[in-house]
């Protein structure tokens, strides 16, 4: 459950203070949430977006066929094929 902590926002979002975390007398504030969170929409998309670019900072490409394979070619025909699945079930 944290592997979508990680993800940039692209927008503001908002949400209630958490339940045993309120602050005392601003009970009404919310918190303004500065990365992704588990269980928001954005959450996937954002956690991706940032792994997608990672891989690219380190030689991968993104295959056409399927966005979840990344390939890195090497010279003497060698290559590597990195699979992504996650599991959030």
């Amino acid at each position: 459950k944290t592997a979508f902590f990680h993800g940039d926002l692209d927008e503001e979002i908002y949400m209630e203070q958490p339940e045993g975390f309120e602050v005392k007398g601003k009970e009404n504030y919310v918190c303004r949430l500065k990365k992704s969170l588990y269980g928001l929409k954005q959450a996937p998309r954002q956690w991706y977006r940032k792994f997608g670019s990672f891989m690219q900072q380190q030689g991968f490409k993104k295959t056409s066929s399927d966005h979840c394979v990344f390939v890195q070619k090497f010279s003497d025909n060698d290559f590597i094929i990195l699979l992504l699945y996650v599991d959030d079930m």
